[in-house]
């Protein structure tokens, strides 16, 4: 059963002050609830990498502060020191799950400012001051950014059905445990609930690291949001038999063409939906959006343990001795993806993604330089 609610948050992060950082050991939802302290780099990897906290925004943030955790006491000598450990700790965190991009974008833009600092009076210190600034920030961003996204698929699912409330299927957790608070996918489901909007979402349990059992029923019933759990095979069947109105998932990797790289068993979702005529929408923020990659042909595929497949804790499920394939990510093509894709700037058609992403980046950089030149 579950403990004492009165004790217990959603937040996936914790931070209080300046390098102390905390992350919810997702392992041991949702029956017990603890935070794990995160002192360093070393630590940020383990907790990623063991999936102690999961979700491509979380990912990032983590990986991000635990950086922070670790330099907050560190002195360095010159800003060559500073950029060298910068360097070599964010490629040491990129490791740990090679599918999801946000990680990625902002190691990218840690290194770009501090490459960009100048020599100066204090400069070391006051470059150590702003690149910790910069990655603070991305906690606020990203719970507004989720909001945002929410409020857009909101509207636009019910714009495309006359207002009607839905009844929606999820897949994995795309909620407050996978970012700074709110959610992607779930993100929307809670911005319909504001509306009254939500008739019933399904969850399926997300086989085989049941992120939707042990997660995302979790947030339901913690909002008290009408939920029930599927398992994944159920999936297709409820959309007959529900009258499932449209299909939310989060995403790990979204690529020029569209294409989606999320939780195993997003794909043949999609595959489902299709046949139903039911819209199906990816829901990520742009910092999920990866324009170096043509298609999902060239995403990287994490794959995890066999015991992941094979065993529940120490309960052995499968025959000893059985071959494994265990995937963590599968990739929807764009030509599946018929909501659309779901970001704090809009809902947007797949092929329509990178034109819009790169209208954004014009619109921030011409921000960027007008701000330069005032100063």
């Amino acid at each position: 059963m579950f403990t004492n609610r009165k004790n217990m948050t959603l937040e996936a992060i914790r931070y209080r002050s300046r390098g102390h950082l905390e992350i919810l050991d997702q392992l041991l939802l949702p029956l017990e609830t603890r935070y794990e302290r995160i002192r360093n780099v070393e630590d940020g990897w383990h907790a990623i990498k063991d999936m102690k906290v999961r979700g491509a925004p979380a990912i990032a943030i983590t990986g991000a502060l635990s950086l922070v955790a670790e330099m907050v006491d560190k002195e360095f000598d010159s800003l060559d020191s500073l950029l060298r450990f910068l360097q070599e700790k964010l490629d040491y965190l990129l490791t740990a799950r090679p599918t999801a991009v946000n990680l990625k974008r902002a190691a990218d833009d840690i290194v770009a400012l501090a490459k960009n600092l100048s020599e100066g009076k204090n400069a070391v210190d006051d470059s150590k001051d702003r690149i910790i600034s910069l990655i603070e920030d991305m906690l606020t961003a990203d719970l507004d950014t989720n909001k945002r996204l929410g409020q857009h698929g909101a509207e636009h699912v019910l714009q495309h059905s006359s207002g009607q409330p839905q009844t929606v299927i999820t897949h994995c957790n795309a909620g407050s445990l996978a970012t700074s608070g709110y959610g992607t996918a779930l993100g929307v489901v809670r911005a319909l609930a504001e509306r009254e909007k939500l008739q019933h979402v399904y969850c399926t349990e997300t086989r085989p690291y049941n992120q939707g059992s042990r997660l995302t029923a979790y947030e339901l019933v913690y909002d008290k949001l009408p939920g029930s759990l599927i398992a994944d095979s159920m999936a297709s069947y409820a959309m007959k038999e529900k009258k499932i109105t449209a299909v939310f998932v989060g995403a790990d990797r979204v690529v020029a063409n569209g294409d989606t790289a999320n939780k195993i068993g997003t794909y043949q979702l999609a595959i489902a939906a299709k046949h139903h005529g039911i819209p199906f929408y990816v829901c990520a923020p742009t910092t999920t959006v990866d324009l170096n990659l043509a298609s999902g042909e060239q995403i990287v595929i994490e794959e995890r343990p066999h015991k992941e497949l094979t065993c529940l804790k120490d309960v052995q499920l499968a025959a000893p001795g059985i071959g494994c394939w265990n995937p963590a990510f599968d990739v929807t093509p764009a030509s599946l993806i018929t909501g659309g894709i779901v970001t704090e700037n809009g809902v947007f058609p797949p092929d329509k993604l990178q034109d819009s992403m790169t209208a954004d980046l014009s619109t921030k950089h011409n921000l960027k330089r007008k701000v330069a030149n005032d100063v």
